[in-house]
């Protein structure tokens, strides 16, 4: 705790964003670059040693935020990235894509603005890049077991890097042609710059981590003949069955999915394609879902050029602040926020029949609308209230050219055959079965992120990987020094 003071005389100063104007031309990061390095440890001082720091339990990585706040107040880079990566194999990504439980569960936001943990971590990482201190960390002896991981996303690249550390031979199947899973094709570039994945993929490779891309198992590679190959396998696909909408209309031309839509602009960023066959440019877009997936929708659309856009939320518009009886501190309150998106959008007046920001809230579709060739032109909405109930007299028409479904995921795809070539049992809810040491029915394999937890955030991706990598390790060896920070029945903080 450099300045005891701190938290009582520095206001918070969030790392700045480009202006509006000039960062829907481009597809770069929306922050100003440079800018958080010279506020940063004044953030960090912030940090009001509180004794019981509740930031560890609302983070499930139980990142040692207080530690490395004190470090970079006092400008020590180096032993801030060792306390940052003790935790966290990937901070560069949550420090930009994840929504922060820690921040709702700081101290200090009891009764004033948390401090800015997400914005240190990322500072943190960033200088441990540019000064040297993430080097590759290759095991010095190998321990002769192998194992496969199926899926490059967050959880399958933490948990093929603690186990490539620890020693194991590890091979990685992506079904994609790149690596990353969403974070490549799902994550808008605006949100997160592609050279930090692959910053981290070369840091893999170095330390002895193989990469098979587009390989599906299941479909280019017989699931049980993949098993047969491995001492272990974990299988981390993420929940890429996403929720449909069933209402009249539904099979019109221009209705797509958000993961059919994202994915092509990313590919657009990558060289694949000059444009996209989905492009917003010109169109009049409406994005049925109100979360982040929709929000990524939201500025994808204002980069091409829709000629409007609108995004739907079937909820009631939040408050402003903390409702302490319903959602007591330091619980993850849903209150209003105003995404980088939605900050374009409210000043570009994207959507003149909705909310600034181009939000209706407590909105709910009701059917589709085409014209004589199939193609959609319109969506009827009706207002609902707490219970989604529709109240009379509220219906409308938005004009729509193109329709985004932004509705969550289910659980993991089956259409590759992966979940039925090896048996697995599956709950009720779409997601793999597995047990307390995250062990699936078949003997010899794993689940772990999405696939078996549900639809998530990236920091409990990014611990699941850290704790099935500690289940295999001590299933394949009788022990394990690697960490487990949480078990696969682990839930966020909540009333």
């Amino acid at each position: 705790m450099a300045d005891p003071k701190g938290f009582m005389t520095t206001p918070r100063r969030d790392w700045p964003r480009r202006p509006v104007a000039q960062r829907v031309r481009d597809w770069n990061e929306v922050y100003v670059p440079g800018a958080l390095l010279p506020i940063i440890d004044k953030q960090a001082d912030r940090c009001m040693d509180c004794g019981i720091p509740f930031c560890h339990d609302a983070c499930p990585l139980g990142n040692l935020i207080p530690e490395w706040n004190d470090l970079v107040s006092r400008d020590d880079w180096r032993a801030a990235a060792d306390r940052l990566h003790a935790t966290n194999n990937f901070p560069e990504f949550t420090g930009r894509l994840c929504p922060a439980p820690c921040e709702a569960g700081c101290v200090l936001a009891i009764n004033q603005p948390a401090v800015t943990i997400k914005n240190v971590e990322a500072a943190i990482a960033d200088q441990a890049w540019e000064l040297g201190f993430a080097p590759p960390r290759p095991p010095e002896r190998l321990s002769g077991r192998t194992v496969a991981v199926i899926g490059s996303g967050p959880t399958g690249l933490a948990a093929a890097q603690q186990l490539t550390r620890a020693g194991h031979t590890v091979a990685v199947y992506e079904k994609d042609d790149r690596l990353g899973g969403l974070m490549r094709y799902g994550i808008p570039a605006f949100k997160m710059e592609k050279h930090h994945l692959e910053r981290r993929i070369e840091q893999m490779r170095a330390e002895g981590t193989k990469f098979r891309t587009s390989t599906a198992v299941g479909r280019d590679v017989g699931a049980v003949e993949l098993r047969a190959r491995y001492d272990a396998v974990v299988i981390a696909t993420g929940a890429t069955a996403w929720r449909e909408l069933p209402v009249p209309g539904r099979e019109l031309a221009g209705i797509h999915q958000a993961m059919e839509y994202l994915p092509l602009s990313n590919r657009v960023c990558e060289g694949d394609l000059d444009s996209s066959p989905m492009s917003a440019a010109g169109k009049h877009v409406v994005i049925v879902g109100g979360g982040d997936t929709g929000a990524d929708c939201l500025g994808t659309a204002v980069r091409e050029e829709a000629a409007s856009v609108t995004q739907l939320d079937i909820y009631a518009q939040p408050a402003t602040e903390r409702d302490d009886d319903v959602e007591p501190w330091p619980t993850y309150p849903k209150i209003y926020r105003l995404s980088a998106a939605h900050e374009e959008a409210r000043d570009l007046e994207t959507a003149p029949t909705a909310d600034a920001d181009a939000r209706l809230f407590a909105a709910s579709t009701l059917r589709f609308t085409g014209d004589e060739n199939g193609q959609v032109r319109s969506l009827y909405l009706v207002e609902v209230d707490a219970a989604r109930r529709p109240l009379p007299g509220t219906g409308r028409t938005l004009r729509a050219d193109l329709v985004l479904l932004a509705l969550g995921f289910s659980g993991p795809a089956r259409d590759d055959g992966l979940i039925d070539q090896l048996g697995l049992a599956m709950e009720s809810r779409g997601t793999i079965t597995r047990d307390a040491q995250f062990a699936t029915n078949v003997p010899g394999v794993f689940a772990a992120g999405d696939a078996a937890r549900g639809q998530s955030l990236i920091v409990w991706a990014i611990a699941e990987g850290r704790a099935v990598a500690a289940a295999v390790d001590r299933c394949l060896t009788g022990s394990s020094q690697l960490p487990a920070p949480i078990g696969p029945y682990d839930r966020p903080m909540a009333v």
